[in-house]
Parts: C-alpha cells; sequence; structure tokens
C-alpha cells in the first residue's frame, strides 16, 4: 500500500529534515507514528500525501509516485494538525469540500460523527475550539474512506468523552472498511492499544517501524543498590538512569517476562514494565540502540 526506499528530505540542503527512510506496509493497518519534537513526522506525512516530493530515494503509494498525481492522491486523505481553513467557511463549508476531494466520501458516516460530536453545520470554523476543529478534521479523516488515511494529532483538545467516542467509531470503521490509518500522536500511551504498528523517528532516522506487539513488551525498569546495578548494566545500554542516595534505577531496553523478574528478585534488585512513553522517550535520547 505504501512505500518508502531510502528517501531523504531537506527544507535547507545542509540540515536534512529525513534521511534514509524505508519503510514498507503492504496490509490495512491502523498504524502509529511517534517521535519527537524535529523528528521528521510532519515531513514523512507531506511526503506520503503528495505535498513534498523526497531529494533522493522514492515514495510509491499502490505502487505510483503521489508528488503531483492526481489519481494517486485520491487515494490519500491527509488531515494535518491546525489545518488551514477560510474565516469564511462553516463547517457545512468544509464538509462539502472535503466530499468533493475525497471521491469514496461517505455521507452517512459524516452526519453521525456531526451528532456524536455535536458539531453546528451552520457555525464559523474560526469559532470553533481547538477540540471542536480537531474532531471536524477527524470526520473529514474517516468520512474521506481513503485508502490511505493519515490524522496528525487527532485527539488534541478533545475531552475524555470525545476521545473515547473517537477510539470507538474509528475502530468500528476500520472493521467495516479495512484501510491503511496513519496516526502521527505524542499521547502514546493513550493511542497505543488502537494500533496495530508503530513507526519512531529519531533526528530524520526510521529507528524501527514493528508491530505493536513487539514494542509493548520492551522496556524494562531495574532498581537497587547502585553499586549491584551499576555492575549488572556495566556491558549494555542504559536508556535512562535515576539515583537517589544509595538506590540507583535504570530503564533497559529489554523483554519484559515473569521469570526475569524472578531472577531479577532473587538477586535483591525490583523489576517492572516500563510505560511505553518512558521507554520511547529514553530509547530515542540515546543515538546507538539496539532493537
Amino acid at each position: 500500500m505504501i512505500e518508502l526506499s531510502n528517501v531523504s528530505y531537506s527544507y535547507d540542503k545542509n540540515a536534512p529534515v529525513l534521511q534514509n527512510i524505508t519503510l514498507r506496509e503492504t496490509k490495512p493497518v491502523i498504524a502509529g507514528l511517534w517521535g519527537r519534537n524535529g523528528a521528521g513526522k510532519t515531513t514523512l506525512m507531506k511526503l506520503l500525501a503528495g505535498h513534498e516530493r523526497p531529494d533522493t530515494g522514492s515514495v510509491r503509494i499502490m505502487g505510483k509516485e503521489p508528488y503531483n498525481n492526481w489519481q494517486v492522491v485520491q487515494k490519500i486523505c491527509y488531515m494535518q494538525e491546525d489545518l488551514p481553513l477560510s474565516w469564511l467557511w462553516t463547517v457545512r463549508d468544509t464538509l462539502l469540500l472535503a466530499r468533493y476531494y475525497n471521491p469514496n466520501w461517505d455521507l452517512q458516516m459524516a452526519n453521525r460523527l456531526l451528532r456524536i460530536f455535536e458539531l453546528d453545520q451552520h457555525k464559523k470554523v474560526v469559532k470553533l475550539s481547538k477540540g471542536m476543529k480537531s474532531a471536524l478534521q477527524y470526520i473529514i479523516g474517516l468520512s474521506s474512506m481513503a485508502e490511505i488515511t493519515v490524522l496528525d494529532e487527532p485527539i488534541n483538545g478533545l475531552d475524555a468523552w470525545m476521545r473515547k467516542k473517537l477510539y470507538e467509531t474509528l475502530l468500528d470503521s476500520h472493521a467495516d472498511f479495512p484501510r491503511l490509518i496513519m496516526i502521527s500522536t505524542h499521547h502514546i500511551e493513550e493511542l497505543q492499544p488502537l494500533f496495530e504498528t508503530l513507526a519512531v523517528l529519531q533526528r530524520g532516522r526510521l529507528l524501527f517501524y514493528q508491530p505493536m506487539e513487539k514494542v509493548r513488551e520492551r522496556g524494562i525498569w531495574l532498581a537497587g543498590e547502585k553499586a549491584k546495578v551499576e555492575k549488572v548494566v556495566l556491558e549494555q545500554p542504559v536508556l535512562e538512569k535515576i539515583s537517589s542516595g544509595p538506590i540507583m534505577k535504570v530503564l533497559l531496553n529489554k523483554v519484559y517476562s515473569a521469570e526475569l523478574k524472578r531472577k531479577a528478585q532473587e538477586k535483591g534488585f525490583t523489576m517492572e514494565k516500563a510505560s511505553m512513553q518512558d521507554y520511547l522517550l529514553g530509547l530515542t535520547a540515546n543515538e546507538e540502540v539496539l532493537i
């Protein structure tokens, strides 16, 4: 469905934004895209949507280059964060325009989501709160029924109830009409249950693209007497280190298991599974970490 091969891109030739990105997905999965600010997520999404052309390498959507290719672009719906919308438009105007540009538009879905998120079609988009703008962009993304749907930070500004409804409608729609949905987010803890795969960018490079079930297994906190902990981790990369008096706690890039925890306790250590956010933050703070 999508394939990036050795893709590099820069806005300034002396400061590359993406470097040698190779990523391939052939299945209609819900994929996560995570990285710190400046990692290159927005640029990667723009390349997939055909808004930009790589300096080197190739981007393929359904086997074809999306840049300047209207036939391919019609198969993609990219809803960027803070999508620029005319101050003249109402919610209804925005949806009518979206319907024009998305040939698979599901009017029934759009109307259903308008009711769920309680959006007034006659309200000017400039009068919408941040959460309501996020809801409008999500409605467009999901109702587009595009074979490749890219959502950039879709839950920003949404309250807990609206986020719950977003997750429910996303999963229901994907089950009814499987397609590749890629979601860029900083809210990894909350959104990761939706993801089947996860791409992580680090300083313009793809650190990994893996099944979510494998990523969830990794990352452990090991704690104990400082001297003993330092001895144990002497020859392995430590993602994060926290000291408090004679006690040291370290984050390791290891697969968590009950058996590993039992062995650690037998040697006088405590062990717990790291949160997804702690693991990814620690992982991307290090230049050389084996996945």
